[in-house]
């Protein structure tokens, strides 16, 4: 299925489009340890620590691009989601065009309710803008488009994580 906006894109936007479109698993890498921290992503949530989480975040991000041989990714992790005409943005990738490494950045908390995020929904969230990170790095598009491929990989990628620490607690 495409979305709407593939008919206003250039036949070569197009083309990367389906390209990003084809691709619709993303495994784990071989090897790579994230129990340790995706459990302290979710602690430091429970008990509203900001540095923990951003710890916990560069380290699975670390594992990640070891596993998948892409150059680093920085992450910085605030406060409050920041929100305008366009809703509320929970996360924000940013390629390392202008200054390396690339950078994602992910928000703990709602603007509204000023809670802190689901650990489900924010690690997932850190997962998506990863994806974009890979589009470019491991996959090599020249864009990263939000197709269904995209978010095909975004759910076995966060599913598999979310499995891992499934396992790891019921041993």
């Amino acid at each position: 299925m495409r979305f709407a906006y593939y008919d206003r894109l250039s036949p070569g936007r197009q083309r990367i489009y389906r390209d990003s479109d084809a691709i619709e698993v993303l495994e784990l890498p071989v090897g790579a340890i994230v129990v340790a921290p995706v459990s302290a992503i979710r602690d430091g949530l429970l008990r509203e620590d900001r540095v923990e989480v951003q710890c916990g975040c560069q380290t699975l991000l670390d594992a990640l691009v070891t596993g998948y041989r892409v150059p680093p990714v920085r992450v910085r992790v605030l406060a409050r989601r920041p929100s305008g005409d366009y809703g509320e943005l929970h996360g924000l990738y940013e390629p390392s065009e202008e200054r390396p490494p690339a950078r994602i950045t992910v928000w703990m908390r709602t603007v509204q309710r000023k809670q802190v995020v689901a650990f489900r929904s924010f690690l997932r969230t850190l997962v998506h803008e990863f994806l974009h990170h890979l589009d470019y790095e491991h996959f090599k598009l020249p864009e990263t488009f939000h197709t269904e491929g995209f978010y095909k990989r975004e759910s076995s990628l966060a599913n598999a994580l979310f499995a891992e620490i499934d396992a790891a607690t019921r041993r």
